[in-house]
């Protein structure tokens, strides 16, 4: 019989054995994302009209995970969250994740209204947002089973918008973790501008609670932004759980499908260990070809994982 001495002996020399063929202890000791999930914001102006055949074709390009935005029918797509947990269940797929917005909608002094599929600016419904149904949307995200709730954006362009902000990412923060719920905020291009001496990115990452405040970051945004992200994570390790991945053009005018466009994909993903990833959500905002767009990313980005 083998004694418990030379066990952890035999044991321990043939992990030490892993280390010397290249590549295998990293893969063996750290969990890796293996499948790809997608933002339905990217079918914004097609979902609605037909929720179970969008899951569908989006099952049937290979994704497994959903993230969720916002639905002109209101609430989850028209539906409860169980009802819709159920139907992306039934899809075979799981709902990750779910975006909210951080305050009432107000765009950037800076940025246009998105164009919708016919050209003109997207109109957006009456939504809910942390600053003023905070509880009501933690409740709802925990009805649902969802692991994430994501900020997709919150006013930060002035000295006052931003101790604001910070005050709203630090409280919803708090009530996901007593919902069970991860926290996180996603981030824009504008989040790496100065405002008022400071960069509001920067703040975020300070000032809000490291364990209850996580990021989403978007690959194409803070591209264009000039950030790098590698730098991000060694110097936040941990605190990105969650990517948009999403390409952008040369000339940094607009997202484009993951592979056509200038994002470094390949080198940001060696830096995965260290941010912290757990989820990868391909998103486009407002395509001329949703599904296509969606394959385009599907079949680039699959490799790389």
């Amino acid at each position: 019989m083998t004694s418990r001495r030379s066990f952890i002996k035999n044991s321990a020399a043939a992990l030490a054995g892993t280390a010397l063929v290249p590549g295998f202890s990293k893969a063996f000791f750290q969990p890796k994302v293996t499948v790809l999930g997608v933002q339905l914001f990217t079918l914004f102006n097609e979902i609605d009209a037909d929720v179970p055949g969008a899951l569908k074709k989006l099952s049937a390009i290979g994704y497994k995970e959903i993230e969720s935005a916002f639905s002109k029918k209101g609430g989850y797509y028209g539906l409860k969250p169980k009802e819709f947990a159920a139907l992306v269940k039934d899809h075979g797929m799981s709902w990750k994740s779910h975006h909210v917005l951080g305050a009432p909608f107000k765009l950037p002094p800076d940025q246009k209204m998105p164009l919708d599929a016919s050209g003109q600016p997207m109109k957006i419904p009456p939504m809910r947002n942390l600053t003023d149904n905070l509880q009501e949307l933690v409740d709802e995200a925990a009805e649902g089973g969802v692991p994430y709730l994501v900020c997709a954006t919150i006013p930060a362009n002035t000295r006052e918008e931003l101790v604001k902000a910070v005050i709203v990412l630090n409280k919803a923060g708090e009530a996901c973790k007593k919902a069970g719920i991860q926290f996180a905020y996603h981030n824009h291009d504008w989040e790496f501008k100065t405002v008022d001496g400071k960069q509001p990115y920067e703040v975020f990452l300070k000032e809000t609670n490291a364990q209850n405040v996580k990021m989403e970051l978007d690959l194409c945004w803070v591209t264009k932004a000039g950030i790098d992200p590698l730098e991000l994570f060694k110097k936040y390790p941990g605190r990105f759980p969650l990517f948009h991945a999403k390409d952008i053009d040369k000339d940094f005018k607009g997202p484009q499908p993951v592979g056509t466009g200038v994002v470094d994909f390949k080198r940001i993903l060696t830096g995965a260990e260290t941010a912290g990833l757990k989820h990868i959500f391909v998103e486009h905002d407002m395509p001329a070809d949703a599904y296509a767009s969606l394959t385009t990313s599907f079949k680039n980005l699959s490799p790389l994982l």
